[in-house]
């Protein structure tokens, strides 16, 4: 699967895009990821069992808000994108 990162995100992952093993779960994934790279990319991605307030995660252009959040159930060719919430103008 393409997990894509955004804005300062890239700045914990040190780039844009990756290629990862298939996991079953939007949460299995995620928890991969933080121990590849590292406590400040965990610590935008979770507070505590949860998602943290700072961070939106898109899975195929849809909001995990609108699936099944953490327990969104994933394949090998989805797309994740995880951005950090910004504000600006």
């Amino acid at each position: 699967m393409k997990v894509m990162f955004f804005a300062y995100i890239r700045d914990y992952t040190g780039t844009k895009e990756t290629y990862y093993q298939h996991c079953q779960t939007l949460k299995e994934l995620l928890e991969k990821l933080s121990d590849q790279y590292g406590e400040k990319f965990r610590a935008k991605i979770f507070q505590g069992e949860n998602l943290g307030p700072e961070i939106i995660i898109l899975v195929n252009g849809r909001h995990v808000e609108h699936l099944a959040g953490l327990a969104t159930k994933l394949n090998e060719y989805d797309e994740i994108s995880i951005f950090p919430v910004v504000a600006g103008g």
